[in-house]
Parts: C-alpha cells; sequence; structure tokens
C-alpha cells in the first residue's frame, strides 16, 4: 500500500485551564502509536511516582518541569505525528489570561484550532476568549471538542446545549468551518476510536477529522506575492551570468513567462527561469521556496517583492493594523520601532491607538490608549518608507507584522493589517 501522507496540517489547542487540552494530545499521541518506547517509560515512571492509576497522558506534552509540577501548560509545546494519511505539527497553547500572548504566537500558523470545552461547565469566558482570537488570526477552520462527556454520563442533552451556547456568540466571528465532536481525552471516546457509550453521535472522531479536512484551499492562489529574501551570483563557469532572487513563495502561482513587477519601484519584466534546488520548473506555487530569474536587468535586492503585473498589494506609509502586545513593559508614545513584513524591514511608530478590544466581552474602549502586555488593539502605524501590504484576512503573509524594539532587539508585538 503507498502511504501519501505530503500533506502537513498545523493546529493549535486551546482551552481554559482544566479542560483537559493535555490530556487530549497525550491521548491522540498515545492512540495513534506516536510515542516512543523510553518516553512511555519515563512517563510511565512520573506517573507511578505521583500516585496514579496508569499512565498519566498530559505528562507527554507538558515538557516545562514547572508544568509537571503544577499540573499545567506554560509555554506553546510543539509536537509532530503522522498518520498514513497526514502528517500534523499540534502547537499545544496555554489557557490563562497572562498566556494569552503565547496563543497568539502559537496559532499563528495553525490550518485549524481545536477548542476544547469541559461538558460539566459548558462555554465559559476563557472559551469565547480563544474563540475570539482563533477568529482574528483567521484560522479557516475550528473544531469544538466537548470534554469530560463520561462525566455527565454521555448526556446528547448536555452535548446539544453547549452546541447552542457556542453558536449564541460564534455569529459574530469570522471563521466559518465549525465542528463538534463529543469526546472523553482521558478515556479515549470518539478521540482515535469511536466511542461505543456515544451511539447518538455519528459524525467522525478528533483523528479523523483532522486528517480529512480539506486544507489545500486555505492557500491564498490568486494574490501573486513572491518577496524576495537573497539575490543568488554563484560567479561559478557554469553560471556565470545567473542572477536569481531567492525566496518562499507567499502566496500565488508564478510561470514562466508571466508578466511580472517588481514592487516598490514599479519597474516591469518576464520571468526567465524558475529554479528549486539544481532542477528548473515551468510553474511554482505557495508555500515553495525557488529562485526565479527575468528577462531584464532590474535592480532588485532583498525586501523588494515580485508580484503580476495586474494584481498588485496597497503600497501604504501609514496603516491600521490589529496589534497583539508581547512585551512585558508597556508601549511607549512615540518609540521608534523596526517593522519586519515578509523580507522587508523599515522604521515606524504607533502613531495612534484607535481602540483596544476587551476580548471577554467584545468591547471596545476607545478611551484607553495604553498598550500593555496581551492587550489587543487596533492601532495606526506609520513607517519611513511604503509597505507593500494585503489584508490580513486575504492573505496571512504579506498581511502579518511585527514590531521589534531598536534599543534591546526584542519583539514587542505582533500584528495583523486591517
Amino acid at each position: 500500500m503507498e502511504i501519501n501522507n505530503n500533506q502537513l496540517l498545523r493546529f493549535t489547542t486551546a482551552g481554559s485551564v482544566d479542560d483537559g487540552k493535555s490530556t487530549l494530545i497525550g491521548r491522540l499521541l498515545y492512540d495513534s502509536k506516536s510515542i516512543f518506547e523510553d518516553q512511555l517509560d519515563s512517563v510511565s515512571k512520573t506517573s507511578a511516582k505521583k500516585g496514579h492509576n496508569g499512565v498519566d497522558l498530559a505528562l507527554f506534552t507538558d515538557g516545562l518541569k514547572d508544568e509537571r509540577e503544577q499540573g499545567i501548560t506554560i509555554d506553546v509545546a510543539y509536537r509532530y505525528f503522522t498518520t498514513p494519511k497526514r502528517k500534523f505539527i499540534i502547537a499545544d497553547t496555554p489557557g490563562h489570561i497572562q498566556y494569552t500572548r503565547n496563543m497568539v504566537t502559537g496559532a499563528s500558523t495553525a490550518n485549524a484550532a481545536v477548542i476544547l470545552i469541559d461538558a460539566r461547565h459548558g462555554v465559559i469566558e476563557q472559551t469565547k476568549r480563544h474563540s475570539f482570537i482563533a477568529s482574528l488570526l483567521n484560522i479557516p477552520h475550528l473544531i469544538v471538542c466537548i470534554n469530560k462527556m463520561d462525566l455527565v454520563d454521555y448526556s446528547e442533552e448536555i452535548y446539544n446545549s453547549i452546541i447552542t451556547q457556542f453558536e449564541e456568540f460564534s455569529s459574530k466571528l469570522i471563521t466559518k468551518d465549525v465542528c463538534f465532536i463529543p469526546i472523553s481525552a482521558l478515556l479515549g471516546d470518539n478521540v482515535v476510536n469511536y466511542s461505543k457509550n456515544m451511539d447518538w453521535y455519528h459524525e467522525g472522531t478528533l483523528l479523523s477529522v483532522l486528517e480529512n479536512l480539506h486544507i489545500s484551499s486555505d492557500i491564498n492562489k490568486i494574490d501573486a506575492r513572491f518577496p524576495v529574501q537573497t539575490v543568488l551570483r554563484p560567479q561559478s563557469e557554469e553560471y556565470r551570468d545567473y542572477r536569481g532572487y531567492a525566496g518562499r513563495i507567499a502566496s500565488g502561482i508564478y510561470r514562466v513567462g508571466d508578466e511580472v513587477a517588481v514592487l516598490p519601484s514599479g519597474f516591469q519584466s518576464k520571468i526567465k527561469s524558475i529554479n528549486t534546488g539544481e532542477h528548473e520548473i515551468q510553474e511554482a506555487y505557495a508555500p515553495m521556496s525557488v529562485s526565479i530569474t527575468l528577462e531584464d536587468d532590474i535592480d532588485v535586492s532583498r525586501g523588494n517583492m515580485i508580484v503580476r503585473k495586474n494584481n498588485q498589494p496597497e503600497m501604504e506609509q501609514e496603516f491600521d493594523v490589529m496589534l497583539c502586545w508581547l512585551a512585558n513593559e508597556a508601549a511607549k508614545s512615540r518609540a521608534k520601532y523596526t517593522i519586519v513584513h515578509t523580507s522587508h524591514e523599515e522604521r515606524a511608530i504607533i502613531k495612534d491607538v484607535v481602540y483596544k478590544m476587551d476580548i471577554n466581552t467584545f468591547e471596545r474602549d476607545s478611551e484607553d490608549s495604553n498598550l500593555s502586555m496581551n492587550d489587543i488593539a487596533r492601532v495606526k502605524i506609520r513607517t519611513t518608507r511604503r509597505m507593500m501590504l494585503d489584508a490580513y484576512r486575504d492573505n496571512r503573509n504579506t498581511g502579518s507584522i511585527i514590531l521589534i524594539d531598536e534599543s534591546t532587539n526584542e519583539t514587542v508585538a505582533a500584528g495583523m493589517v486591517v
């Protein structure tokens, strides 16, 4: 049997404290046979030391000593596993409010978010906050797992009432693809194997939903964007006059012969060749890393962008961004930052805070203009030169920015172009 599992799905997990995220991931790894024997031995010994009956599945993911001791997740833990259908990267993000920034970083590249709800408590403030962040980060698919069904006697009535609660507030969210699964991570119901206790549920298990999510349409194939990372000049006998522009395609499709423009200069040319490694290819698409040569000698350098002649991003020097403040220190008024957007860097200031978002009530506060750790706000940014931008909802790669403090070189904020 030929295994075709070259498609990679990144997903993030979110839920409030003790909703069982780490146990769920442990169960997913354990039941899909993705745990090494030495890991199993180590966790079995720790479980026995703590006096647990059997293996404590949560210990497979809580890697930090503090996490194991307190039984909580603090940092974003990445776990890799593979099945015959797909490869997976899990970003296990913490549920506490003071770790909002960790959730934002863990979820920023995800194709899907698995949100856990404790069946005993239903939809709580944390659930709304995590769903809002997932929607803000434009994660295309939400999988809502209603966990601990064993503690409510596998009641279909409770499951349906939680779906109603969730749908009442989720109508305000951008994410359209939402599915619900009743599970018990501790006992394994509907995680990898079907549950014998919930014969009223007829959809897929969590693993089968993850394996069959349609993600190839999540990448923007219309707007061709190629940020140049470096210029290749091999200076060898074979490639004496070769001048290639190397980088990773952010979105869209490029073909040999396409008419393109180089931004910000606006000079136009045609694609002469596309190379990947040693091979010359006729077309390339996101997210491939390639080297492109042009018919004409144009001045192209790192930070420039090669785009289609008749489909170009906005060229803006002042623009609005939804910003998540990551630094421990609050933002200083009119401070200068380095803004990084794809491979392009400029200097920038936060000109104005339009409003701050209360992520628990979804209310906007236009009075408070102080940005401190974990705050999410809409701000106006002004840069020294024009940036080549798309709206984040249309293009996650060319619509995202980070701000770096010039004095400490610390990443202080991550933002999404509105």
